[in-house]
């Protein structure tokens, strides 16, 4: 049955992805699209990227070991960021960029600021979602496996070639299609696994009494027992702040070119966020496998260590019969391939036109029409999948032990070293390009000594630094709250002259 299922969401997404390719003619509709796409469609595809499988598979685990202060942090606090940002930055976003042709974040940013190797320096910062590209990958063969009874190199070998080709066939048309897909069944099976689990809690008497005799702190606000969550900073300001900072990720922001008018944008962003908090609510499951599934369920076969990362495929094993295990374990691959082909759309059309044409032109001493420079980055933006992809596989067949904290490090790097050039690029009217890389370079500076000393450096502060939200936050309030002042007082003094 498993490979029944799988082989029909296979083929009904190439189908999509072969309607991209009707509907993908140049680099730009590669890119962004026709940039008149329905409201409805670009807000359900923004909630599946921005979803993916860490909402479905692993956050639920962070709610199991850590309580109400985990679902309070990766649920309520990111989402607020999330939506928070996202109205503050895709009105001005989109007509900024659509009155510069704009077509990615580097490639806005270059335009805005007047500057290629500002473009090419995001371009090459961007180069850290790599290392997210591959822990999807590694997650998908993970489900895959075990779902198909197949091994890893036949499993990343599946997932690498059928998304690249629907990829390659179709572009963004291939991405917001198949998200389509992908999102719809993943609303789906949220609903489903949302009700179940509702159900449990109401016929379970004193459910979260229960709950309190096994662990008081896993219903409190803060949990002063976690390493992750045990002060209100660790929880609520910095899950805002690293929702609000994510944003600029390549697949999430630039979601505001696929519409034609602001009065899209407002629809798209009521649909993301009807349908994120949706996804998010399935957090909740880590609070029900606490009491439904047996600890024995979520140890490693082979270490007999315990793996929180089983813990929402514990509970939908013992809560659903077999059959619908099956048919919401295919959903779980949905829900990595939604972010895998976002991703892989984003770093291809970065890498081809703010890195490849910029470059080009920079060693020919020539500079292209517009026209040129896509055409270029179109041809270009093939060859760089093809590598992205062989690159991927490589590397996922016998992955680096560090690759895990180098691949969260390398998101939140790269959201950091974007989030203050971009809002000051958006409500100033003459921003800074050196305060700009100067905001940048402090962001990633201040990320990497608190990520990775912080605890040697403050060995007594109350700051959480395992959580990397929290040394995330401390360099966004260091670097964006000067720039903006700063940016401010630039902007009186250019009024008054």
């Amino acid at each position: 049955m498993a490979w029944t299922l799988f082989v029909i969401y296979l083929v009904g997404t190439s189908y999509l992805g072969y309607l991209g390719l009707k509907r993908t003619s140049d680099f730009s509709s590669f890119a962004i699209g026709d940039g008149n796409m329905s409201p409805i469609v670009v807000g359900i595809t923004l909630a599946a990227s921005t979803a993916s499988a860490a909402t479905f598979i692993v956050n639920p685990g962070f709610v199991y070991v850590n309580g109400l202060a985990a679902f309070m942090h990766l649920g309520i606090s990111v989402f607020f960021g999330i939506i928070t940002m996202l109205i503050l930055a895709s009105y001005k976003f989109r007509e900024i960029g659509k009155d510069n042709h704009a077509v990615t974040i580097p490639g806005w940013l270059g335009k805005r600021y007047k500057s290629k190797n500002f473009a090419i320096y995001f371009s090459l910062i961007n180069l850290f979602s790599f290392a997210f590209l591959v822990l999807l990958v590694g997650g998908i063969s993970i489900v895959m496996q075990e779902l198909l009874d197949i091994n890893n190199i036949t499993a990343l070998a599946i997932t690498l070639i059928f998304v690249s080709m629907y990829v390659i066939m179709g572009g963004t048309y291939a991405h917001v299609f198949t998200n389509m897909l992908q999102g719809s069944l993943m609303i789906i099976v949220s609903v489903i696994v949302v009700i179940s689990g509702m159900i449990y809690m109401m016929e379970t008497p004193d459910f979260w009494q229960q709950i309190i005799e096994k662990d008081p702190n896993l219903i409190s606000w803060v949990n002063p027992e976690s390493v992750l969550y045990n002060n209100y900073f660790s929880v609520y300001i910095s899950g805002f702040l690293i929702g609000a900072a994510l944003v600029c990720q390549p697949h999430i922001l630039t979601k505001a070119l696929y519409v034609k008018s602001n009065k899209d944008v407002s629809r798209y962003l009521l649909v993301f966020s009807l349908v994120y908090i949706l996804f998010t609510f399935l957090l909740m499951a880590g609070f029900w496998a606490i009491l439904k599934v047996p600890p024995e369920n979520l140890m490693d076969p082979v270490s007999g260590e315990f793996r929180q990362d089983l813990v929402m495929t514990g509970y939908l094993s013992i809560s659903f019969p077999k059959w619908l295990f099956t048919i919401i374990s295919v959903v779980l691959l949905a829900a990595a391939m939604s972010t895998l082909d976002g991703l892989m759309v984003g770093l291809s059309t970065i890498m081809a036109h703010d890195f490849f044409v910029n470059i080009f032109e920079k060693v020919k001493h020539v500079d292209k029409t517009e026209r040129e420079e896509f055409n270029m980055a179109f041809k270009a933006s093939h060859i760089i999948l093809v590598i992205m992809a062989i690159s991927c596989f490589l590397v996922s067949i016998k992955p680096p032990k560090l690759l895990g904290i180098f691949g969260q490090f390398g998101v939140y790097a790269l959201v950091l070293a974007s989030l203050t050039p971009l809002l000051m690029g958006m409500y100033f009217k003459k921003p800074s390009l050196i305060l700009a890389w100067i905001a940048s370079a402090i962001a990633i500076s201040i990320y990497s000594i608190l990520y990775f000393f912080g605890d040697k450096i403050f060995p007594d502060t109350e700051f959480t630094f395992a959580n990397p939200a929290v040394p995330a936050s401390i360099a966004i309030l260091f670097s964006l709250i000067p720039s903006l002042l700063i940016s401010i007082i630039r902007e009186k003094r250019y009024n008054y002259a």
